[in-house]
């Protein structure tokens, strides 16, 4: 084989859409596995994290270590370790981007703290996806960030494909907050070199990356930048008429990830 790959697999819209894995999915990562292929998932999605996924997987029938799978949230939590100090910390984002947030290890000021002032202390403002957004969080998130918080968002995709179609992601947040403040964030997601970091760690030794993902402006992008083979599947976000209008183009475009195993199977022919 010339040069030994490593993929990287987004998620959502990639193995799965909501709770319902994608057609070729699991024969996919058995594939991989039985012939010893190294993958990684990498979502931008924060609401969850390792361990969560690992159970979500699971439930769908496909089986992974959690140091197989890297969050926004994680990248978020090893970034901040890396770069900044102890200080109080404002959450926007689910169960997950919260787990990550408390492992810092740093105090993390919750919505009644706020209420009371505390919002003054606040030092960083973190905003994933949150199921549970309210007007409040938003309020006091903004207030932080005008008094000075460093303003982190993990991810700036707008959109994530669910089973009803297409539902608001952590991008919209961090857009409410940009209008809000008039201050750029730093984001950590793809297609951002945070994630990138975290990503090829994980990938340590391989000599070739592919990037599948559904969406141009994350996933494609992310592997342009970073000279990844781009790879996207028409099951998530972005269609084929997308690809046509955009700047940004894949290397090769497929129906599904079931496909990916017969291209898989080729390449590894050609290099027997």
């Amino acid at each position: 084989m010339p040069g030994r790959i490593g993929l990287i697999f987004d998620m959502d819209g990639v193995i799965y859409r909501g709770s319902e894995p994608v057609k070729g999915a699991r024969e996919l990562i058995k594939f991989l596995k039985e012939r010893e292929i190294p993958f990684i998932f990498l979502t931008n999605n924060s609401t969850k994290d390792p361990s969560m996924y690992r159970e979500k997987l699971l439930s769908m029938g496909i089986d992974v270590s959690e140091d197989r799978i890297v969050t926004s949230g994680l990248a978020t939590r090893l970034y901040m370790e890396k770069h900044f100090k102890p200080e109080k910390v404002f959450v926007i984002g689910g169960k997950g981007l919260q787990r990550e947030m408390a492992r810092l290890g740093w105090s993390v000021v919750g919505i009644e703290e706020a209420r009371n002032g505390s919002w003054r202390e606040i030092k960083y403002v973190v905003v994933g996806l949150d199921p549970s957004l309210t007007y409040e969080k938003l309020k006091y998130a903004a207030l932080a960030i005008r008094n000075g918080a460093l303003f982190i968002g993990t991810n700036p995709d707008t959109t994530y494909p669910a089973e009803e179609g297409l539902y608001p992601g952590a991008g919209a947040i961090i857009a409410a907050l940009k209008a809000a403040t008039e201050v750029e964030p730093v984001i950590i997601g793809k297609p951002n070199e945070p994630a990138y970091k975290v990503a090829k760690g994980k990938l340590d030794g391989v000599e070739e990356i592919w990037m599948v993902g559904d969406r141009l402006d994350t996933d494609i992008a992310f592997a342009k930048r970073f000279g990844m083979k781009a790879i996207m599947v028409l099951t998530g976000v972005n269609g084929l008429e997308d690809v046509e209008k955009s700047e940004i183009r894949p290397d090769i475009v497929l129906p599904s990830v079931k496909e990916l195993i017969e291209y898989l199977r080729i390449r590894l022919e050609e290099g027997a």
